[in-house]
Formats: structure tokens, sequence, C-alpha cells
């Protein structure tokens, strides 16, 4: 098997010149959406979305082309990704008509206290403070992840998925002006003795955009991975060396070689609503988008966001608002589902319409209060915990109609800054609230061992009236990413926008505070709009990283967001 040169030198040579949309305030309408007959992969990295075709044309699966996709990312985009940290997957099988969403989440150590992003003094650290070194590092979760999907829905032998990922590590690839920009002016990473060596100059200066970079060492733990699964990652020397790394940090934290051997993914049941003619399916807790996603759908269902357009103040401003409704019932109520169950009325129609009566058409809410929905339990602290926007999202079809929509992370750029054998490890720790109580009243995503931070991360499909699928969407970004994806919906669905149109779209958001708009050209109208009805409204400026891939009744179409290097390519 070969990396497809023939498709990958001209993709490669876009990632080293950039993106030409990189810059938001330059992003502009012209990419093109892209078509195939058969089988299609979006992904973040020009060579990962390849190494996912390469895998298709050989004859796998959605799921099997994803773990490529996967294998890769760890490589050429590991500020955002690896098999050092975690992940949230659905998958579509198409002739059993059977969705199901995989929990990859990053777990914390047994030995993981409540307040153990508390100071001496009994306040919070500062967040960098508690990122860099080990006590921030949870349990990676995505390898056992992708193996377990892989037994259940796999077509081709494990091994094989790694071999693109190994020869390009082997081989090497261009360091993309992404990579570098992210690299510029991280100390604590240039600092790392392995990550210092492998990403930066004697100067201390990032290698330059072009660079060919080889990465042996993450090519001889992915031999590993492919010859013994999971477990080479879990138990025995690659588990001793990350131990070491965690509890030799400066900052170190508590891990054991016998809590990477316990760790175990979950099989979660998805969180679907309707949506006018559709059914749209996410990610349920620990993941807090699918839920929250699920709850603005539900709220802004009444209103006609199709007569109004994208370029309407009037249909963000129903958007908005119900997206401060349901980041405050985020913030309140989602945690880790086998210590912190949620309400069972979340997405209760008759709840979802009481908060909907809130909303007003000339008026912003401003801060929006948690709701009471049926089936809660006890009083919980609000919890708005900081999540850092790196991350990446890949959607995958096959030809027999198989998806996958996965988003995937090792929480901020680069993680914790402490790489091992060639990958960096996550700092998913952090996403818990550093505060465990407030007033008395215990927060819902304190840490605590062995539970599972809380997660922004969106993947999403939707399906038509008759149980078909109709597309797979998803982002990087943090606790924007709800936000990002929602957009991408509302553009496919409501405003008939095709993929690409609908990733490039400005992206506009809530988090129950300020509304957070792009400032690109054309905005200013909405802005103003928003203004009037009483919203303070703020640049957004972190990227979002959407991809996308629709179904048609003749083929597929996708689309990758301009803001990042991402690809769709397809046969």
């Amino acid at each position: 098997m070969t990396l497809l040169p023939r498709v990958l030198a001209p993709l490669l040579a876009l990632a080293v010149a950039g993106p030409a949309m990189a810059d938001p305030a330059r992003l502009a309408p012209e990419r093109m959406a892209v078509y195939a007959r058969r089988q299609m992969v979006a992904a973040a990295h020009p060579a990962a979305a390849t190494a996912g075709l390469e895998i298709l044309r050989a004859g796998g699966s959605a799921l099997d082309a994803a773990i490529a996709v996967q294998m890769v990312l760890g490589l050429v985009e590991p500020q955002s990704s690896g098999i050092g940290g975690g992940a949230f997957l659905i998958h579509w099988s198409a002739a059993e008509r059977r969705l199901v969403t995989w929990d990859g989440r990053e777990t914390a150590p047994a030995a993981t206290k409540p307040d153990q992003f508390l100071g001496p003094d009994g306040r919070p650290l500062r967040f960098m403070e508690a990122v860099v070194g080990g006590l921030s590092v949870g349990v990676p979760g995505a390898v056992r992840m992708l193996e377990a999907a892989h037994r259940s829905d796999g077509r081709l032998p494990w091994a094989q998925l790694l071999q693109p990922a190994i020869r390009l590590a082997e081989e090497g690839f261009p360091m993309s002006p992404r990579l570098v920009a992210s690299l510029q002016g991280d100390r604590a990473l240039a600092a790392d003795p392995a990550a210092g060596a492998l990403y930066y100059q004697a100067d201390g200066q990032p290698k330059p955009v072009g660079t060919v970079l080889v990465n042996p060492a993450y090519a001889e733990t992915l031999r590993a991975i492919a010859e013994t699964g999971a477990d080479a990652l879990h138990t025995g020397p690659i588990a001793a060396d990350i131990v070491a790394a965690v509890t030799g940090a400066a900052r170190p934290g508590a891990m054991t070689e016998a809590d990477l051997a316990a760790y175990r993914p979950a099989e979660r049941p998805p969180v679907c609503a309707a949506y006018r003619v559709w059914r749209v399916c996410g990610m349920g807790p620990p993941g807090s988008g699918g839920l929250a996603i699920a709850q603005v759908l539900g709220m802004v269902e009444r209103h006609d966001l199709a007569a109004a357009g994208p370029s309407s103040p009037d249909a963000w401003h129903w958007l908005l608002e119900a997206s401060r409704l349901a980041f405050a019932d985020r913030d309140r109520y989602v945690a880790d589902p086998d210590f912190e169950p949620p309400p069972a009325g979340l997405l209760d129609r008759s709840y979802l319409a009481g908060r909907a009566a809130l909303m007003r058409p000339d008026t912003t809410l401003g801060r929006a209060p948690a709701g009471t929905p049926p089936g809660r339990r006890a009083e919980r602290a609000p919890d708005a915990s900081l999540e850092i926007p790196a991350t990446s999202h890949l959607v995958v079809v096959d030809r027999d109609g198989n998806a996958v929509s996965m988003t995937t992370t090792i929480e901020g750029p680069f993680g914790s800054k402490r790489m091992v054998r060639g990958f960096l490890l996550n700092n998913e720790l952090t996403d818990f609230s550093f505060v465990p109580e407030v007033d008395g009243r215990p927060v819902a995503n304190r840490a605590g061992p062995g539970k599972r931070p809380r997660s922004s991360m969106s993947p999403t499909m939707v399906f038509d009236r008759d149980g078909r699928l109709v597309l797979a969407v998803g982002s990087p970004g943090g606790s924007r990413i709800p936000g990002y994806t929602l957009k991408a919906l509302i553009a496919m669905l409501d405003w008939d926008l095709d993929p690409q149109r609908a990733v490039s779209l400005p992206n506009l958001l809530n988090r129950n505070g300020p509304t957070e708009l792009e400032a690109l050209p054309g905005t200013e109208a909405l802005a103003e709009g928003l203004r009037r009805r009483g919203h303070e409204v703020r640049p957004l400026t972190a990227p979002s990283g959407l991809h996308a891939i629709r179904v048609l009744s003749d083929g597929l179409v996708g689309g990758a967001d301009p803001r990042r290097e991402g690809v769709a390519v397809g046969d």
C-alpha cells in the first residue's frame, strides 16, 4: 500500500503554503464544495485525509479510515489531538441501521482529589500553572476506544490501519504554517527535552515552515500498537514511561500504571432529538454538546429560520438566546453521568417550551438562569470551566453508507507539554472545575477518582424521516464547539447551504455571556441588528475547524473549514 503520492503531493503543498483563508478577516466564499460518488473523508490535514482515503480504497470501512486519520493527525497536527488524548466517536452502520456513540474520554487517576487544582491559599491555580506538567494529565482513552470500535465495525486488520502514519513518521512530512505558528512562543513545550528537540532549533525558535519533520519515536510507538493493540500503550514499557513523565514533572500528577491498565471506553446511548423533518443525534454526557444542540433546536423550532435567512438578526437572535439558556443548563447539570447523571427532563418538550417562553423578540435575556428540568435530583452549583480551543474533527462516509463523525483532542495546544515516545500527553483534567463547591453546593463537574471531565465536543449526525443518514458534521473549538456545530447544522438544514458554504459562513455564537461574532466583511449590519436587541457583540477570533459530509441521492458532498488547513477528498 502506498501513500497515494499522486493525490498526496498537491495536498501537502497546500498545507505547506498554508490555507489561503487562514486569517478570518480574509475569509471568502470562493472555496468550492467537494463531490464524490462513493466515499469521502474530511479531516484537518491533507496527509490525514489522504490516509483515510487510502484505507477506503483498500476496501476499509468508515471506521477503519477514521483510525488511520487519527494516527496521522497525531503526527502532523500534534497541537490538537493524538494517542495521548481522548475522543468521542459516532458510528452509523447503514446495513444494520444502527447508531453507536463511543466515549473515549480520558479519566482521572484513582488518586485524584476534588481540590487538586486549588493552591495552598485555597484559591484556584492560574490556568497555565495547572496545565503544564503532570497534574493535568488524564488517562488516555482514544486508542482503547478506537480498538473497541474496530472490533465491532472494522473490516481491515488493525495493523494495516496504522501503516500510513508509521510510514509518514519515518519518511517525514513538511511542517505547515499552522503547526509552526502554534509552536511559536510556547516556552513550556520547548522546555520539554523530547518535544524541544523534535520541533525547535538550537536558538529556541520553531523549525521553519516546510521543514521535513521525521518522528521515529512515534513510528516505533505505533509499531508496538499495531502489533499488540492498545495494550502496548496501557501496559508495559510505554505505560511506565507515561507514568514517569506524569509523576516526574515539576507539578506532578498521581497517575499509576494501574490507572492506565484499568482504562475502558464506554459505549453510550446517543442523544437524539427531532428537528422539523429530521432527527439530529449527538454525544451524551460527559459530552455537553449533544444536549446543548438538541436543547437549542427544540427551543427555536417554532421560528421560521429558513424564511429569515443567514443574514437576518431575527434568526440569529433566536439562536443566540436559546444558546444562552442551553449553556446555563450545561454549566449547572452536565458532568460524568456515571457519577452525576443529568436530569432526565433536559430534553422534555414541555420543559423546552417553558425555557423558550423566556425569550423575547426584541431584547436579550442577558445572563440566563439555569432551569429546573424534570428529574433534577440535587442542587448543584454552576461551573464555567475554561476549555482551550484546540482539538480536531473528522468525518468519513464509506461506499456502503457507513459513517463516522469523530471529535478528538488532547485539550489545549500540545496538551500538558509533556512528550513520551514521540507523542504528547493531554491536559484534559483541567476541563474539571477548579473549584469543587460554591457556597456549600457541589459542582457537578468537580474532579474525582475515575471521573471523566465534561467536554463540549459535539460530533453530530442527522437522519431523515425514513431513518436515512443525511449528514455528518462537527468541529474543534473548546466550549465554542456547540455553537460552531449549530451554525453548520442550521446553515445546511434551514438555509439549504452546501457543506462548504455552511462551514465557511461567519461564526456567531453565545455561551451565556457576550455574543461572539467573527469579524468578516458583510457582518456589520448583522452586528448592529443584534446590538439593537441588547446583545453585547464582541469579535470572535478563535477559529473553528468544521468538517461536514452531506449524503445525496447520487453521491456525497463535503466541506472543510477554510480557517484551518483541512480538506475533503473522495472518489
